[in-house]
């Protein structure tokens, strides 16, 4: 049985639309909210690199298979069948997305973090694991029961490949080594010399996975060209709604470990012994590692989001995207009092992420500011990439901070940073919008009192306007 969009009465999303004038149309997109100072205006939604609205496309894919949903794997009626093959074709989908080799596994996770749990539960016991100290928490953390090597933060792409290759050189013993690196920074959006540190790696005798979470979204990611052995990204990156992920690549780990959860799906056979225990036999495809039952929405989203964005022509999405780059860092550039965090400096290549300090002033009131006397919405903390902000803001890796605001009052120094996002659905007037409204808060001030609650900064709903 295979499924088609027209069996679903999927809507026709692919209209001809021009990316060098237009952004991808999604959801939310004519959303107002209101201003502290009166009034209400179309929400700019800056904040992609925590999550990216979904793509109006993917909601109508989602929307048009939903009265048709049905058990995956599990049931001989006809939706159920329907679904199972929703379900595997979304893995072929995905697969091709990624440029999969032969016999790399498509597994369907929660996140990136699940992805990257999933294989740090799967290494062989004497694996030796090297993770920059830049990378988010996902794959900076999940590494526990391993043996791991910090690397400090590289300030260019080929002192961060030297640094790796010293460190694998060194390893003793010589045993089974992975290294986990970020394709794009979700600080700084700088790009990473993926291809270079994968030849490194296998150079040394060792793996490599490559968190994509902030790169699959912005650019083509190849597993057989950049030679990675296994790449992980989420859903609610790439415009999918939340709560699915995906880890690709080579199957032999996965394969040779026990199920990262143990249950129904993952199982192949299950028969008591004489003595009373359970003999079981688990699958060796990628449902091993997809027990219980599959999230085939979640899965559906992604595969729907690959397409949309191939469809679109990443080469038209990526030159799109630089050019909102470029202005919003021209535009910050005209704000002495802006720095714009980086490791690799200005002309390094990056993503529509960039990180920022405005000088006398709490980034976590700044950002407020924003919000309630703009209506844009960005990111204020250490975005769970704790030591690397750290190292950017030259501030000692032990100081206090959390992932969001931090207790201080509007005004007082913040060890943290301010982050605007954008990417495939963004408009050029929310990017112009928020330069705007950089320069009139550094110039002229917020408009109004705030004040600190439960750790964030917002409207005195209490005090008259400033």
């Amino acid at each position: 049985m295979s499924v088609s969009s027209a069996a679903l009465n999927t809507p026709d999303s692919s209209a001809a639309f021009d990316a060098d004038t237009a952004p991808l149309p999604v959801l939310g997109k004519d959303v107002t909210v209101p201003l502290v100072t009166g009034g209400e205006v179309t929400y700019a939604a800056l904040d992609y690199a925590a999550s990216a609205p979904a793509l109006q496309r993917v909601w109508d894919d989602v929307a048009a298979y939903a009265p048709y949903y049905g058990s995956v794997h599990r049931g001989a009626g006809y939706l159920s069948q329907l679904s199972t093959d929703l379900f595997e074709n979304s893995r072929a989908t995905v697969a091709e997305f990624l440029g999969c080799r032969p016999g790399d596994q498509v597994v369907f996770t929660r996140s990136t973090t699940d992805s990257l749990n999933l294989l740090a539960a799967v290494i062989p016991a004497d694996c030796e694991v090297f993770v920059y100290e830049t990378e988010h928490h996902a794959s900076l953390l999940p590494w526990r029961d391993a043996r791991v090597t910090y690397l400090n933060a590289p300030r260019t792409p080929q002192q961060a490949v030297e640094s790796l290759e010293r460190a694998l050189a060194d390893r003793d013993p010589y045993g089974p080594a992975l290294v986990c690196v970020t394709g794009a920074s979700n600080v700084t959006g700088e790009l990473w010399p993926v291809k270079e540190l994968a030849a490194a790696a296998h150079a040394h005798g060792a793996r490599i996975v490559l968190d994509a979470a902030q790169l699959a979204p912005h650019h083509p990611v190849d597993i057989a060209a950049l030679d990675v052995d296994w790449v992980a990204f989420s859903g609610h990156k790439l415009y999918a709604p939340f709560g699915s992920g995906v880890l690709a690549g080579r199957a032999d780990w996965l394969q040779d470990s026990e199920p990262y959860l143990a249950g129904g799906g993952a199982s192949k056979k299950v028969a008591r012994r004489t003595d009373g225990g359970v003999d079981v036999e688990w699958h060796t495809t990628s449902a091993r590692h997809e027990a219980g039952s599959p999230n085939v929405i979640g899965v559906y989203s992604i595969a729907s989001a690959c397409k949309a964005l191939t469809e679109a022509g990443f080469d038209k999405l990526v030159a799109r995207e630089q050019r909102l780059v470029a202005r919003v860092r021209a535009g910050l550039a005209e704000v002495p009092q802006v720095k714009v965090l980086s490791l690799f400096g200005d002309d390094a290549p990056r993503v529509g992420v960039i990180s920022f300090v405005v000088e006398g002033w709490n980034s976590s009131h700044f950002a407020a500011a924003l919000s309630a006397e703009y209506g844009i919405g960005v990111r204020d903390g250490l975005f769970c990439a704790h030591p690397l902000v750290r190292t950017l803001l030259g501030s000692d890796p032990q100081d206090p901070g959390e992932c969001g605001a931090p207790e201080a009052e509007p005004g007082e120094r913040s060890l943290n940073a301010i982050r605007v996002s954008f990417g495939a659905g963004t408009p050029d007037e929310h990017v112009d919008r928020f330069v705007r409204a950089v320069g009139e808060l550094v110039s002229e001030g917020a408009q109004w009192k705030y004040r600190t609650e439960g750790g964030r900064c917002v409207p005195d709903r209490g005090t008259a306007q400033i």
